[in-house]
């Protein structure tokens, strides 16, 4: 052994773990994506015009690969609503989704007195405005398409986003089977279904330090069909209260300057016939949205696991339980300005592009 070595060999440990951490770390294997969301939305289209642009928030995100729009549901019974459901998703690259109608549903407001009648509109050549293929003759009924799609996905693979009334959801409950499923409309949402957001009711607290006593709009219409929800649906449900869309105001600056790409937009036009700018639309509807597509962002927290009623007058109430099937949205003061910029960088996203 020479000098050289016996000078060396007690070091030889100490180099070798310096070369090691010197060395290039091995590329770490990227994580997988998440698959897109299978997603219905179920809507109150032309009641208030939140809902027109939580539809432009779900193809923003399907041209990210979040999402898959599968079905649109209505609970508006006005005949123009499906045709700008259909005008927007043709708008959007995406005529062909299919699009379920209830005209029994309860008429909350006229819509020819708000944004519908933007369909009326005539280009100089009489064509329309807002091209959107719309065949009433051919449309299949809300719980029909209801059951369709949700026999034909993979078990616990579908997401609800309800963002009108629940008279759709509670009439699925009640179907027998069919056709299209041997299962009966409750056994097929607690096979196929893995998460309802909704937007409906109210969590905030009341003056005297209690629950609120407000009766929410999507409730109030149908209580009925709210109260049968909250007590029968068999999967997670997710509670967007009004209190939440309150604290979240969709952007006039957004609503004014994001979408001058092109000259008419669908979405633009019906904002700014419902209630114009300067005034800044709550956004109810997104935020229930958004959640349902992308749950773990840091633009919201939930409850704890809990179960929600609705009183027989249409007031929600939840109650902590460790197993409970519920949990309702929470937006503190530190999210809401980044709610409203992505949202309304989602609303106004141009069409994807071939």
């Amino acid at each position: 052994m020479n000098i050289i070595t016996c000078f060396l060999r007690p070091l030889l440990p100490s180099l070798a773990a310096l070369l090691l951490a010197a060395a290039p770390a091995a590329p770490a294997q990227a994580a997988a994506p998440n698959p897109p969301v299978k997603l219905i939305f179920d809507t109150d289209m032309g009641n208030d015009v939140d809902d027109a642009l939580a539809l432009a928030v779900i193809h923003a995100l399907q041209n990210r690969g979040s999402c898959e729009l599968l079905a649109v549901t209505l609970t508006c019974p006005e005949p123009l609503a499906p045709a700008y459901v259909a005008a927007v998703n043709t708008f959007y690259g995406r005529p062909g989704i299919p699009i379920g109608v209830n005209p029994g549903s309860a008429r909350a407001l006229h819509p020819k007195q708000r944004f519908l009648e933007i369909m009326l509109r005539k280009n100089p050549d009489g064509s329309p405005v807002f091209p959107s293929g719309w065949d009433a003759s051919a449309a299949p009924r809300a719980v029909d398409l209801l059951r369709r799609t949700l026999a034909g996905a993979d078990d616990a693979s579908i997401v609800i986003v309800q963002v009108g009334f629940s008279t759709n959801l509670a009439a699925l409950l009640d179907t027998r089977p069919d056709a299209l499923s041997p299962l009966g409309g409750r056994d097929l949402a607690a096979r196929k279904v893995r998460l309802l957001s909704v937007m409906a009711g109210d969590f905030s607290t009341g003056k005297d330090g209690g629950a609120s006593e407000r009766v929410e709009f999507n409730i109030k219409h149908d209580i009925p069909a709210a109260r049968k929800l909250a007590g029968e649906w068999p999967a997670p449900i997710v509670w967007g209260g009004f209190e939440v869309g309150m604290a979240v105001r969709y952007p006039a600056r957004s609503m004014n300057n994001d979408f001058a790409y092109v000259a008419s937009h669908p979405v633009r036009e019906a904002y700014q016939s419902y209630l114009p700018t300067p005034h800044e639309r709550p956004c109810w509807d997104l935020i229930s949205t958004l959640y349902a597509i992308w749950p773990d962002r840091p633009y919201y927290g939930c409850s704890p696991p809990g179960r929600v009623t609705v009183s027989p007058e249409g007031r929600t109430a939840f109650v902590a339980q460790p197993e409970g099937r519920d949990r309702y949205l929470r937006v503190d003061a530190n999210r809401i300005n980044r709610l409203r910029e992505v949202l309304s960088i989602l609303a106004s996203e141009p069409p994807k592009t071939k």
